[in-house]
């Protein structure tokens, strides 16, 4: 009885008179048999690492929407913490605004002397650095956002709806408006454009006459 050296792998049996051809091409097939195993190692290799890589840009795309999420948030918040503090300015200014309008009126009437001219002065100074802004003059359109007319009247030498008086002046911080210049309008007198286009057209027909006619091309 002959025992098997342990060690040494088992080779396909082949006969003795076996042509070398016939062997090569049982080892062939010995090999062949054993490349399906290493295949299947490669194949679930390439699912784990397709796996991998479908979980890398899920996170990284999660990181990239917080990241914008985040960055919104700051310029909300930003912008939330300039209008609270317009808000603010602006409650705080139209509380003075009447006290504006006396130092208005008592620079117009020259009462703005002494000590009370370096109070108003001061005052005028504060209310500047905080941002406010006054407008409204005379001969500008009227612009029904900015103005508002307390007075309404006609002019022959206006040609379209002009502020010709500031009541009170306009205040704002910004763009926002706090008070609207209150103003006295005028509008262009009714026929006065038609009266004065037939002005016009005797003045030219008065000329052609005296100069014997149009001229004949």
């Amino acid at each position: 009885m002959t025992e098997e050296t342990p060690g040494f792998d088992e080779k396909p049996d082949v006969p003795s008179d076996a042509a070398p051809e016939d062997a090569a091409q049982a080892e062939s097939a010995d090999k062949a048999g054993s490349a399906p195993a290493g295949d299947v190692t490669d194949v679930a290799l390439q699912a784990q690492l397709d796996q991998v890589r479908t979980a890398l840009n899920e996170r990284t795309a999660d990181l990239q929407r917080l990241q914008a999420e985040y960055q919104n948030y700051r310029r909300r918040v930003e912008r939330d913490r300039v209008t609270v503090k317009e808000i603010a300015a602006a409650n705080l200014l139209s509380e003075l605004l009447p006290t504006l309008d006396d130092v208005g009126r008592a620079r117009e009437h020259g009462e703005l002397v002494g000590g009370f001219k370096s109070v108003a002065e001061s005052l005028e100074t504060v209310v500047a650095k905080l941002g406010l802004q006054q407008f409204g003059k005379e001969g500008e359109p009227f612009d029904p956002t900015i103005h508002e007319a307390l007075m309404h009247s006609y002019a022959p030498d206006v040609t379209e709806t002009t502020c010709v008086a500031i009541l009170q002046p306009g205040y704002r911080i910004g763009e926002r408006t706090i008070r609207p210049a209150r103003v006295a309008v005028a509008e262009p007198q009714p026929g006065a454009q038609s009266a004065k286009s037939d002005d016009e057209g005797k003045g030219a027909k008065a000329s052609d006459e005296e100069s014997g006619g149009p001229d004949e091309g």
